[in-house]
């Protein structure tokens, strides 16, 4: 028998990036109204494929990040009104996601310097649900489990926000979180550049990452390619990203580094050798420091290792110190 299926949607709502993806400049612009409509549709899809199912929406706002939507919680007291020819959840789904948002909206107002999306926290929020609908509470444990209940988590981020460089360590932890819950998480750029972080978010968690080319196909992409669960992807050619960039940023500016060198001791992640670890406050040896600068090569876009895995980069043909001593710093290319 097919197991229900959890679905956690977090939608990135900031409303600057918003403003420019519905500039008419653009070759395929994209509304907000326009991508709610299809983004509801494609909700509706998951709770239609099998009754079992659950949802989740959750809102990435400028400073914080809120719970739009539970199928398994009412969030609100003012039920939508009866109407013979809509399907009551489908309406239920449609309703409370666009009320909440737009009471966000005018919540938010007008603001000198918009703060960056609380993307973090919201899927933070998403994997503790998770956790909780996935684990029974003691009370159950001696209850039989019956299979049509067993959820398939995953989760999938609608993103128009670019990397925020200061949030590498939590996305990160989020990732391993994730990984340890068997949580896939799935991202759809809808806007912008490619993000560094959620690529290697969805690459870890084995899901899938997809740059909108078409936006006004976003419907498309959402059906075709997150709609199916886990189970059923085995089976399905689910499309994949054929690059991935696995950049990393350092600790002590929280930018984006193609060449880091790392602690031997905590493996924190620096731009330049430092005489003494911030994070594990290792001191390291004066020797090690004067050879590792004087390694350094000068970065160019030609010999920019984007693309590739830290954790490979140390095989790559550079300058480094044939010995690490104890405590020493080694570079990371």
């Amino acid at each position: 028998m097919e197991k229900a299926s959890h679905l956690s949607v977090i939608v990135d709502l900031s409303p600057t990036q918003w403003h420019l993806s519905a500039q008419t400049s653009n070759q395929y612009p994209l509304s907000i109204e326009t991508f709610l409509s299809q983004l509801l549709a494609f909700l509706n899809a998951h709770i239609a494929s099998k009754h079992e199912n659950s949802l989740v929406v959750f809102g990435a706002l400028p400073g914080k990040s809120v719970l739009l939507y539970s199928s398994t919680e009412l969030l609100s007291d003012d039920a939508p009104s009866l109407d013979a020819n809509s399907y009551l959840p489908f309406k239920l789904v449609d309703s409370t996601v666009v009320q909440r948002i737009m009471n966000e909206f005018d919540a938010i107002g007008e603001l000198e310097e918009e703060p960056p999306c609380a993307l973090v926290g919201a899927v933070t929020k998403a994997l503790c649900y998770i956790n909780r609908i996935t684990h029974p509470s003691s009370t159950t444990a001696g209850v039989a489990e019956d299979p049509s209940l067993v959820h398939d988590p995953r989760i999938l981020i609608l993103s128009v926000s670019p990397d925020l460089s200061s949030s590498y360590i939590p996305i990160m932890n989020a990732i391993f979180s994730a990984q340890k819950l068997k949580v896939t998480i799935d991202v759809c750029k809808v806007y912008g550049p490619d993000t560094v972080f959620l690529q290697q978010a969805a690459h870890l968690t084995n899901g899938s990452y997809i740059y909108l080319e078409r936006r006004d196909a976003l419907l498309q992409y959402l059906i075709m390619s997150f709609l199916s669960p886990t189970s059923i992807r085995k089976i399905l050619a689910v499309p994949k990203q054929d690059k991935i960039d696995f950049r990393a940023a350092c600790f002590c500016h929280k930018n984006i580094v193609d060449i880091g060198f790392v602690c031997s001791v905590c493996l924190s992640i620096f731009c330049q050798p430092l005489p003494v670890c911030s994070t594990c406050r290792t001191k390291f040896p004066i020797n090690t420091l004067k050879r590792l600068n004087a390694a350094r090569p000068t970065i160019t876009p030609a010999n920019s290792r984007i693309g590739l895995p830290l954790a490979n980069l140390n095989n790559a043909a550079s300058p480094r110190p044939t010995s690490i001593p104890p405590n020493g710093m080694s570079s990371l290319r």
